[in-house]
């Protein structure tokens, strides 16, 4: 709704972004549908809409994975509506990801039940999640509410000791978004951190050496297995691109509409099937389209960005960078051995029934790791605006830190009665039924309704996620950059 209202009062920008022309004669019902969700297919929700429509016609469409053009597709062929096949990709892409971040967002609680052990600071991260400072991304024509499902579910089932199906999730995830590659390291932890407890346990087995060489051989052969099935659908997808646009001419050309090989024409893109000259990529001896695109297309690369008329998208990350390097730091300092063995260690404080739960709980430590490699990374080798949605739609940290924040430096949710401590008035949004239910009471919700009792930490929380949301919706949904 917000978005309807925004693209109708707003005039579109005139950015210089990839628009496909449109094919066919556009009837009543998609000139509504465009009226009604057309600020959703923005950006890069123009090359995936096309991608589903026509197939990996031009050469830098392959920066974009296929799971979830794929997934457009198959929902598109189920709609029987008088529409063009644009628009009822577009429908169809509102309507799954209305389903996907809705599911994400349940894994999401799902997983910090699993590892912060409290179930508080678990459901106000999921809440946090579903006014994410990503969130026109998650409603938009983009796979950030696809790979954030696939990867917050398959850390949820590692965390409940379902390994294939977990790992199942994560190639899947690796065929929407290629920062899913990264998530193998999860595999690869728990194996190391299972087999260190074993050794710390002091298991007979384990003690004389041939034990121990199985015992390796098992560990490394069952992880480059699940390391490999996580990578598999990036490889096949960068094979298909090879045979694609480095084959010689097939004729492929030849079926393409003339309006989409004028645009080719004009803008200087290569088109698949066609003769010419070779693609560069094509002769690595890794040919990997992705990383070439990222370089000639959009020059990505460590520290290019780094130019003093890139200050303002500095700016636009600024808030995200520093809530990464904060809960980092806080991790760090709170459990400074633990860090320096790599968690590895067996947790004597567990045994004892004294472990701490929460952010700062030593099954945290992985997820702080994951999302301060991915806040490095991408604040030194991507345009550095994409670091809200790049961390938005991956690390749980994003929703699991500032939800710490709010339950340790917010009185009005240690309160469990209606009264405000600060000024004996009683508390909007809190009924006296609702008292010790639990989820029964929303807490961002009341934290709202109480705005004015709020401490300056809690606005800057709550500030952060709702202005970027809602900045998002109006800047994204007419063509003005954005993160």
């Amino acid at each position: 709704v917000f978005q309807a209202v925004f693209n109708l009062l707003i005039p579109d920008h005139a950015a210089d972004a990839f628009s496909p022309p449109r094919l066919g004669a556009a009837g009543p019902w998609d000139t509504l549908l465009e009226r009604l969700l057309g600020g959703l297919a923005r950006w890069d929700s123009e090359h995936f809409l096309f991608i589903a429509e026509h197939g990996y016609l031009l050469e830098h469409n392959c920066a974009f994975l296929p799971l979830f053009p794929l997934s457009l597709r198959l929902l598109a062929a189920l709609l029987p509506l008088p529409l063009q096949p644009r628009s009822r990709l577009l429908l169809s892409a509102v309507l799954l990801n209305a389903l996907l971040s809705a599911l994400a967002a349940a894994a999401l609680l799902g997983l910090g039940r699993a590892v912060l052990q409290n179930r508080r600071q678990a459901f106000l991260a999921a809440l946090l999640f579903s006014v994410s400072p990503a969130g026109v991304f998650m409603a938009a024509a983009y796979s950030e509410s696809a790979f954030a499902c696939l990867a917050f579910g398959a850390m949820w089932q590692l965390e409940k000791g379902q390994g294939c199906l977990s790992g199942l999730l994560f190639s899947l995830a690796a065929g929407a978004r290629a920062n899913g590659l990264v998530n193998a390291g999860f595999f690869l932890y728990a194996r190391a951190k299972r087999f260190a407890h074993q050794l710390q346990g002091g298991s007979a087995p384990l003690r004389t050496l041939p034990s121990l060489w199985k015992q390796v051989l098992s560990l490394a052969s069952s992880a480059a297995l699940v390391c490999a099935g996580i990578f598999l659908p990036f490889a096949v997808f960068q094979y298909y691109a090879y045979v694609r646009f480095c084959s010689p001419g097939t004729g492929l050309a030849r079926s393409i509409p003339e309006p989409l090989l004028q645009l080719a024409r004009e803008k200087g893109y290569r088109v698949a099937g066609r003769g010419g000259a070779e693609p560069p990529w094509c002769s690595q001896r890794f040919p990997v389209v992705y990383s070439y695109i990222q370089d000639a297309y959009w020059n990505v690369g460590f520290l290019r960005y780094f130019e003093l008329r890139q200050i303002p998208n500095f700016l636009l990350a600024l808030p995200v960078t520093l809530l990464g390097s904060w809960a980092a730091w806080t991790y760090i300092s709170t459990n400074p051995r633990h860090c320096l063995t790599l968690g590895l260690e067996r947790n004597k404080s567990k045994e004892k029934g004294k472990a701490r739960d929460g952010f700062c709980g030593p099954a945290a430590f992985v997820y702080v790791v994951h999302s301060t490699a991915l806040l490095v990374f991408g604040f030194c080798c991507m345009h550095v605006q994409v670091l809200t949605r790049f961390l938005g739609s991956s690390s749980p940290i994003l929703y699991w830190f500032p939800a710490h924040l709010l339950q340790e430096h917010e009185p009005l949710l240690w309160s469990t009665g209606t009264d405000n401590s600060k000024s004996g008035k009683p508390l909007v949004g809190k009924s006296p039924s609702s008292c010790g239910k639990g989820t029964s009471d929303n807490p961002v919700v009341r934290l709202l309704l109480n705005w004015r009792l709020l401490t300056p930490l809690s606005k800057s929380i709550l500030g952060f996620f709702l202005g970027y949301w809602l900045l998002g919706l109006i800047l994204h949904c007419n063509f003005f950059p954005w993160t």
